[in-house]
């Protein structure tokens, strides 16, 4: 049986990126370390939905709390499109269908799952607006990028005042895709082709956060306000889920997350 106690919130934060200081913002790529999940699960999973145990998922996600007890969770059920929900009041304890959440309310944390697929923090300082998007091919084929900067001006923010932070996911060194859906990129996506090299025979590789920093500069960010952080997913799997490392068998997914204390 799990044993109910929590780990101190100081543990908890060392595991997790973060990419700006800024007052009563509560943000992060969180890693797989530092939970009670076991095999393919070890350690964070807080997904509800994969296989893990739930009792095990329930501790991980009483010890975010205990890091974070200011702060409500708001989560989608991710469809790998390019659909992006503004929360509000109609949305409390629901989790609609969609790849992105944006809000201006405080005391929220949107989240949003991923193991190799892009995850994306996006924040408006001087308006406390946030938003989190994830993006796999799917999405950024949809240009979900260009979804969430709408959706993040819809409610207030400025574009060219946005910040974002792309953050773990699998790397320009092991996207490997078929052929065709690489030329689908350079098709539909023009500017991709500098973001795709050749593989082995029928294959090609893509540079999928690249991709996506390129659409949410085309969409009016400041290039100057965007960055990348952590590495490859599938390079490091041990501190990061990913499902290409694990080969099509069980995993877990780690949690990207950004909302505005009260």
């Amino acid at each position: 049986m799990l044993s109910e106690s929590v780990q101190s919130p100081p543990a908890l934060h060392a595991t997790t990126l973060r990419a700006w200081d800024t007052p009563n913002l509560r943000h992060g790529f969180m890693s797989r370390l530092g939970g009670v999940s076991a095999g393919a699960y070890a350690s964070f999973n807080l997904a509800e939905s994969v296989g893990d145990d739930p009792a095990a998922v329930r501790q991980n996600w009483r010890r975010w709390r205990a890091a974070y007890p200011e702060m409500s969770v708001a989560l989608l059920k991710q469809t790998h499109g390019n659909v992006v929900r503004v929360f509000d009041a109609d949305l409390d304890g629901v989790r609609p269908e969609a790849d992105g959440i944006v809000t201006a309310r405080r005391g929220v944390a949107l989240g949003i799952f991923t193991a190799d697929c892009v995850p994306v923090i996006m924040l408006d300082p001087a308006r406390e607006v946030a938003g989190v998007l994830h993006a796999g091919w799917r999405g950024t084929l949809a240009n979900i990028a260009a979804a969430g900067v709408g959706a993040m001006c819809s409610i207030g923010a400025r574009a060219h005042e946005l910040r974002a932070a792309l953050g773990p996911a699998i790397g320009f060194c092991c996207f490997e895709v078929d052929e065709a859906l690489a030329d689908r990129f350079v098709t539909d996506i023009p500017y991709s082709r500098s973001h795709r090299r050749s593989g082995r025979p029928g294959k090609a590789y893509l540079d999928l956060r690249a991709i996506v920093r390129d659409q949410l500069e085309r969409s009016g960010m400041d290039p100057l306000n965007v960055v990348s952080l952590g590495p490859c997913t599938r390079c490091a799997h041990q501190r990061y889920f990913s499902r290409r490392a694990a080969a099509g068998g069980a995993t877990g997914l780690q949690m990207t997350f950004v909302g505005f204390a009260k």
